[in-house]
């Protein structure tokens, strides 16, 4: 038994390898974003390696460069900090270093020069054989940093991290990062050591600290910060203004240069050098936190559980303007957390991370959000399941493995993590709480509470993890559906290719394809006793913003002699092609395809209006509610049911509800047969209050009322009327008969 999983792949043959080496061999290449070749330089040599991506961004490494070896055994080779010489240990401050004689300094030199350009170009080593690259940030964190451990230890979903950090830094697009990570990741150590790093390096620059409380923030300046500062060699420390251990800022008063021999044989004076003036201080947590100020760095540490009433998208909009001047990116922010449940914080969160796809932008090339985001899944980053090579130990082998720490790793993190899950399935508000601290996908860190969901949240989460453990989305294949020959209305085929719109779970057997009934001129379908589709159209092709709402479609079988799988949604389309046609002639050919009818709102008309002209008024189910007499002029033209009924509202929630009870998640039988995960998060979701954005749960909603339209048709009420016949009835009680 094996894992395979990655965080990164190399990009190759992007280059001309002539244009590479000769840009190479004259340091041509510019540290940040190159829009040659769409990717971000972070080499600060001129020169770069290996290409690699991560989570979509394109990252040029620099070329390799002696990576230092701590033994030929390939075994014993791995990252280890290098011992603190004594002599230089004894020495606290850059005044100290003064009194020392030139013969002194010259013995010390090149050690503190060497520390100076690792710290600025990064650090290459040997480990278990491969030449790795690490930042100079990342080197500063290893090497230079004291945490409550002590000493960091080396883990690969760090390196990749900084790396990615690092490009972020170089990118003059980007406000930042956006970390998903999972709890004890050790980003409130990364992300104070970075602040130090930078500050200690900067002038007339301030550094500022935020989290989900201002007692946090303290917390992390007192109890992270100012230790990394305190414990920097005095090479790299500057002369610190105030207190020692000071509980509300650090303030550099005079710089920590680089020493050289110029200096040193110029006899150049502390007491001559330029103050820094650099602070990193905190602040309480609030919308308008260092409002008006201008930050170089902004360490943003449990951004995802901000409760009411502090709102982390108010406060980014407000802090988004203390890294820029104008149009130009002055600072950036490293913002980091796990989540909180989604009415406490994790909401927000969510949408701040999502908003920071690098593969969406505007057309300055900035994510909406000015971020990019990035997340780690928990087994790359889970204490005391890390071997002494930095990678996780994913699945136990044969042999027995030993950790950082010398400890033996008797269970793979998967395993450590499918059991954790396991005990904890009946309680599904603990699981979803555990799913949150340890994700291993980015549903699982934006679980919600069950509490808070209109429909059974327990049942739609056992789907969705049956559907991920099992890998039944494979199950679903994706495609698009075409006119043969591209002849319309002549016969539709379905064609798979990963670009597609339709996800597709079921494909009917090719003698029930395209099965189309012609009467009194128009076109019915044949198939209405196997299912039927939900629709949620819209009218407009385009909008202001460019954004607009999805259109979607959902098929959904019935219980049936045919041979297809009963009450299984077998079709999920959610997409907003270019124009509105596209996508009419879209649900026209699925409708087509399958031979069944379509109940869709008629509130946006254009779609039915469409069928209609095509001659598939036929394909387009009436209300279920009302009888044909009832039905107003344009719902007997065009069909459809209207979503501004209060009862249809609460029909439509409780078809949803129901077929979840039903055939969602977990029962006496198994699991249910739901792959669609789109509309499982949908429904995950559903505000009743606020329908606008959930198209998935309104499609799919339409197409099981659609499926259950004899529950919905009205039964006429029997009024009971005496009639009198003239006939004489009489009263037979008693001893004598009388005329009533």
């Amino acid at each position: 038994m094996s894992y395979q999983q990655t965080l990164w792949k190399e990009v190759k043959d992007l280059i001309n390898p002539k244009i590479l080496k000769k840009q190479n061999r004259l340091k041509k290449w510019e540290y940040g974003y190159n829009s040659d070749y769409d990717f971000i330089v972070i080499s600060k040599t001129g020169q770069i390696g290996q290409i690699i991506e991560i989570q979509n961004l394109r990252i040029a490494l620099p070329a390799t460069n002696e990576p230092f070896k701590r033994s030929e055994n390939k075994e014993d080779q791995y990252w280890q900090k290098a011992d603190y010489p004594k002599e230089l240990s004894r020495i606290k401050s850059r005044f100290d270093w003064e009194e020392y004689n030139t013969e002194f300094k010259e013995k010390w030199y090149d050690y503190i020069d060497k520390e100076f350009t690792r710290r600025e170009q990064g650090y290459w080593f040997y480990n278990k054989g491969n030449p790795t690259y690490i930042t100079g940030t990342h080197y500063m964190y290893l090497q230079w940093s004291k945490i409550d451990v002590g000493a960091a230890d080396y883990r690969e979903a760090n390196r990749l991290f900084f790396i990615f950090w690092e490009a972020c830094k170089a990118d003059t697009r980007c406000y930042g990062m956006c970390y998903l990570k999972n709890r004890r990741s050790g980003f409130s150590f990364m992300s104070s050591a970075e602040l130090v790093n930078q500050a200690t390096i900067s002038s007339d620059a301030r550094f500022g600290i935020l989290s989900k409380s201002g007692s946090d923030a303290k917390k992390m300046f007192t109890d992270k910060v100012v230790p990394i500062s305190i414990n920097y060699p005095f090479f790299f420390k500057p002369i610190q203004d105030g207190m020692d251990r000071p509980k509300t800022e650090l303030a550099y008063r005079i710089p920590a240069s680089k020493l050289t021999r110029r200096k040193l044989d110029d006899n150049v004076k502390l007491k001559e050098l330029q103050g820094l003036d650099t602070t990193i201080d905190w602040k309480n947590t609030g919308d308008n936190s260092y409002d008006g100020e201008k930050l170089k760095l902004l360490a943003h540490d449990e951004s995802g559980k901000w409760e009411r009433p502090d709102n982390i998208l108010n406060n980014w909009r407000v802090t988004k303007t203390t890294l820029r001047l104008g149009s130009r990116v002055v600072g950036k922010c490293m913002m980091g957390s796990t989540s909180n449940s989604l009415d406490k914080g994790g909401n927000n969160f969510k949408k701040l991370y999502y908003s920071s796809d690098v593969t969406k932008r505007n057309r300055n090339g900035q994510t909406s959000s000015g971020l990019y985001s990035m997340f780690i899944p928990m087994e790359w980053n889970y204490e005391g399941f890390m071997d002494s090579y930095g990678s996780p130990v994913f699945i136990r082998g044969k042999n027995i493995v030993k950790g950082i720490d010398g400890v033996k790793i008797e269970t793979g993190v998967i395993e450590h993590w499918e059991n954790e899950v396991d005990g904890l399935k009946n309680d599904q508000d603990s699981l979803n709480e555990y799913y949150r601290q340890f994700p291993r996908t980015e549903m699982h860190a934006f679980r919600d509470e069950a509490k808070e969901s209109l429909f059974n949240l327990t049942k739609i989460y056992q789907q969705i993890d049956y559907n991920l453990e099992a890998n039944n989305i494979a199950a679903v294949t994706v495609g698009s559906f075409m006119w043969e020959n591209g002849i319309k209305d002549s016969k539709v085929i379905f064609s798979p290719h990963k670009d597609g719109r339709f996800k597709i779970s079921w494909v009917p057997p090719i003698e029930i394809q395209n099965r189309i009934i012609n009467k009194n001129g128009g076109k019915y379908p044949a198939n209405e006793h196997i299912g039927a589709f939900g629709c949620d159209s819209y009218d407009i092709s385009g909008t202001v913003d460019g954004k607009g709402s999805n259109g979607a479609l959902h098929g959904l079988t019935k219980f049936s002699m045919e041979d297809s799988p009963p009450n299984h949604f077998f079709l999920e389309y959610i997409s907003r092609p270019q124009t509105a046609e596209v996508f009419f002639e879209d649900v026209l050919m699925a409708c087509i395809f399958y031979g069944m009818p379509i109940l869709a709102e008629n509130n946006k008309p254009r779609l039915l209006y469409y069928f209609k002209r095509r001659g598939y008024r036929g394909f387009s189910m009436n209300r279920p509610d009302k009888v044909w007499n009832k039905l107003s002029t344009t719902e007997k033209e065009i069909g459809g049911i209207p979503n501004s009924s209060e009862d249809i509202k609460q029909a439509h929630a409780a078809a949803i509800e129901s077929y979840i009870e039903e055939y969602v998640g977990m029962s006496e039988n198994g699991h249910g047969d739901m792959y669609h995960q789109k509309t499982l998060e949908d429904w995950a979701v559903f505000n009743i209050n606020n329908r606008t954005k959930h198209d998935a749960s309104i499609s799919s909603g339409l197409a099981i009322m659609a499926c259950n339209k004899n529950r919905y048709t009205p039964v006429a009420i029997r009024q009971k009327k005496f009639i009198d016949l003239g006939i004489k009835r009489y009263d037979n009680t008693g001893y004598n008969s009388k005329i009533k």
